[in-house]
């Protein structure tokens, strides 16, 4: 079976333009037609955007259930990814990836991973956004690669979506790649970063075995250059019956 997977940073649904709009990037991400959307940088209730929850809005407007981790919390408000889609889910687990403490005032940042069901077949999703550093992404990596895909529940056909602020030239990219396969491998290379005028690739979808990609596809439109400073990056995707 065929599914559509996107990986999109919205930026606190703020856009380039300074303007504050969860309604246009509902409309960014239903244009692509996706049937599982993995999101980076929502806000939930925090005064800055409006105090609107926004992992459930967009769910909302896209009617779509949505599975949001706070990666960070300031009392009541909250900042963290969410993965949202119509398909038959559960949850499989949320939590915070390593800090790196040396340097002080960096981002927490965390995963949340959720399996879907694709036609009789479950497909493990996880959704994450790594921090600027290279030894902090460096830890975050290796706590994904080793902690979490330890689990007995990571099997194939299985995915690791997100921001991962890392180039395919980049050491974090690399210990990626040693363990999945990228799914933009031996195709043209669609950077997403930034929007307006992308040239980096650190938007990036892995894949074990068990999957075959049939498409990828970046939005170039003026609503998807505007919407946030990222563009989304689309998979469309074939899930074996029986996965290697």
């Amino acid at each position: 079976m065929r599914l559509r997977v996107m990986t999109y940073n919205v930026h606190r649904c703020v856009g380039v333009d300074k303007r504050l709009n969860v309604e246009r990037v509902a409309e960014v991400i239903d244009a692509m037609n996706p049937d599982v959307v993995c999101l980076q940088e929502l806000d939930v209730r925090r005064m800055r955007t409006s105090n609107v929850d926004q992992a459930h809005r967009l769910g909302e407007l896209l009617q779509m259930r949505s599975h949001f981790h706070p990666a960070m919390r300031i009392e009541e408000e909250e900042y963290g990814d969410a993965i949202l889609t119509h398909l038959p889910e559960r949850r499989v687990r949320v939590g915070s990836l390593p800090e790196y403490k040396r340097v002080p005032g960096l981002e927490p940042r965390g995963a949340v991973w959720i399996a879907v069901d694709v036609g009789g077949v479950e497909l493990q999703i996880i959704n994450t956004h790594l921090g600027l550093i290279p030894r902090e992404q460096h830890r975050q990596a290796a706590a994904l690669l080793g902690d979490w895909m330890a689990e007995d529940a990571w099997k194939a056909p299985a995915i690791l979506v997100g921001d991962m602020n890392a180039t395919p030239r980049s050491t974090t990219y690399r210990m990626f790649s040693a363990a999945l396969r990228d799914a933009q491998d031996h195709r043209v290379p669609t950077p997403t970063f930034p929007s307006r005028f992308p040239f980096m690739r650190i938007d990036h979808v892995f894949m074990t075995g068990g999957i075959k990609v049939i498409g990828v596809e970046v939005p170039f439109d003026t609503k998807s250059k505007i919407a946030s400073d990222h563009l989304p990056l689309v998979v469309e995707l074939e899930v074996e019956a029986k996965a290697a």
